[in-house]
Parts: C-alpha cells; structure tokens; sequence
C-alpha cells in the first residue's frame, strides 16, 4: 500500500499527536485533521494537511483515522459525539486510537464500529514527546490482526516498534501495565533515595554508587536523571495529570478484576496528593517531590556536576 494512495485523517494535535501527524506527513500520506483549536493545525495545513470541520467531516475523507486524546471521554466524545467519526465513518475504514484509553471504552468504540462495517484498534503509544518526534516509539495494537497488517506501513511511519498484542484491548492492558510500573518504580525511587539522602549521603555519590550496582546496571536508576538529581519539574517531558489518570486507568483495571493492588493503590494515592498541590501541568515525576518534603531534603545536583556523571567511562560496562 503506497503512502500516495491512502488518506490518513488524524484527530488531536496536541504535544504527542502533533509530532505523530507530522511523522505521517514526513512519510507522504496524504494528510486530514481536526483538532479542538485549528491553531494547533497550522503547521500541518502548511505542510500541505486538509483541514476538517468535524470528527465527521475527517472521516467521511479518510480511508485509515487516528487519534491522540487526553481522557477517555474525549475518545468517546469524538468518535461516538452527534458529530463524531462514528457519524461519517465509510465502511470499511479503519481507526486506531493512539490515546491510553481505558478497555471498557474501548470495547464500546470496537463494537459500535464494527456495526457501521469499521474497525476500530486499540494502539496506545509509548515513547513521550521525543519518541513522538523521532519517531523512536513503541505503538502496541490490539484488534483485528489483518487491519493491522494491511496499516502496518501507516504505522511504521509514526513508530518505530508497532507491534501486534492480541484480541482488542490487550495494548490497552499492556500500556496500563506498562505505565503502572514505571510510576510505582518512581514512587519507591523517591523513598529509598531519600533515605540515603537523609541518611548523609551526597544525592550525585549516592546515585554513582547505587548505579553500579546490581540493580542499577540494569539502568533501573536512570528514571532519576532528568527531574529528580536536577530538581527541575518544568517545563514538563510528561505532565502529572496525564501521568495520574494512566495510574488512575489502572487501579480501575484492577478493581474490575478484583485484584489487590497494593502498592499500585499506594502510588495513586501519591500521585492524587501531587495533583492536589496544584502541580498537575508539572512533570510527573514531580510526585517524588512529596517524599523530599516529608524528609526535610531538596535535592538539587548542579546540572554541570551531573552531566560529568553521565559521561562515559572507560572502566565501567553497563549491562
């Protein structure tokens, strides 16, 4: 399938969507968007993108949709809305969300697609912004296996990893999965970092140390470069409230399942504390502030002192 003869319509341009549609432009496809504020477009149209109206004017255009959303609901609201991809769908046409969804919603959009003769994918991301714009993104898909074939080179254009889970909703699950481990791992940093630092530890020489470590030559402790060593939470690489209703997703998740979920439950409890000090358009990782507080620490390692640390050292692998 050549990038000439497909149309690809995208909704939501936001800090990861917008760098996945320029991808695909990048690529040649012929490109369709929409987007709550046409300013977030501009760089598109001028790119050569058609600009549609409505969720329902871009599908009525587009052989193969996507979609990059905050929430559930503004899934939900684009693609099943009075006005929604649902309304101008042609058959056939396929729809991958991009968004990290919850799987209740998307089994609902599966199934409402699949009675207008569409299909609709579940094709979470993982990668961040930088991902987004190099193209160094994870893309996991759920749902009919053939659509994803025949879209694979659609996808490989955004990503560099897209990857085939199983039956509708597993990506979802798995980017759940995926994200609920790297925030319980942020929160259990932030506590036992902060005991060493309490403890008298210099935080650089602490991290040098425990790097070098079993553990730590697994890269597990890199987590801590960018926000936590440095003290910098803004401007954000992932923001908390993104951060906390992936966590949020989860817990969800695993109540449904009635599955205890200890710790899991625990790292949404700091999250939510986090996001009620007013940080939500912070970085996520600036939930790790709150153990630093109750310690009665800052940690703030001189961005020149850190960059030496990071240099690479003739004497020591990584594995």
């Amino acid at each position: 399938m050549s990038s000439d003869s497909v149309v690809v319509g995208f909704v939501g341009l936001g800090i990861m969507g917008g760098r996945m549609a320029a991808n695909l432009q990048k690529a040649g496809y012929k490109l369709v968007v929409h987007d709550l504020h046409r300013q977030a477009a501009s760089h598109h149209l001028n790119a050569g993108a058609m600009w549609a109206e409505s969720p329902r004017s871009l599908a009525s255009q587009s052989d193969v949709i996507f979609t990059s959303l905050p929430e559930p609901p503004d899934v939900e609201g684009v693609a099943l809305g009075p006005d929604g991809l649902l309304a101008g769908l042609k058959p056939g046409t396929a729809y991958f969300d991009l968004s990290t969804n919850a799987p209740s919603v998307v089994k609902k959009l599966h199934a409402a697609f699949a009675e207008k003769d569409g299909h609709m994918l579940d094709a979470p991301v993982s990668g961040g912004p930088a991902g987004a714009a190099s193209r160094r993104l994870a893309i996991w898909v759920g749902g009919d296996e053939s659509v994803f074939n025949k879209y694979r080179a659609v996808l490989d254009a955004i990503g560099d990893a897209a990857t085939y889970i199983g039956p509708i909703g597993s990506a979802t699950v798995a980017k759940l999965v995926h994200n609920m481990s790297g925030y319980a791992l942020v929160c259990a940093l932030a506590e036992t970092f902060t005991l060493g630092v309490k403890a008298g530890v210099e935080p650089l020489a602490l991290w040098r140390a425990v790097r070098n470590g079993a553990v730590g030559r697994r890269l597990t402790f890199d987590a801590l470069i960018d926000q936590f060593l440095p003290g910098k939470y803004d401007p954000p690489a992932f923001a908390l409230k993104l951060a906390h209703k992936d966590v949020a997703l989860a817990n969800a998740l695993g109540r449904e399942l009635g599955l205890p979920m200890r710790l899991c439950n625990l790292t949404l409890a700091e999250m939510t504390e986090a996001l009620g000090r007013g940080w939500g358009g912070r970085d996520s990782r600036a939930v790790m502030l709150l153990q630093q507080e109750r310690a009665g620490i800052e940690i703030a390692v001189d961005p020149e002192r850190l960059h030496e640390a990071l240099a690479p050292k003739a004497d020591v692998r990584y594995a």
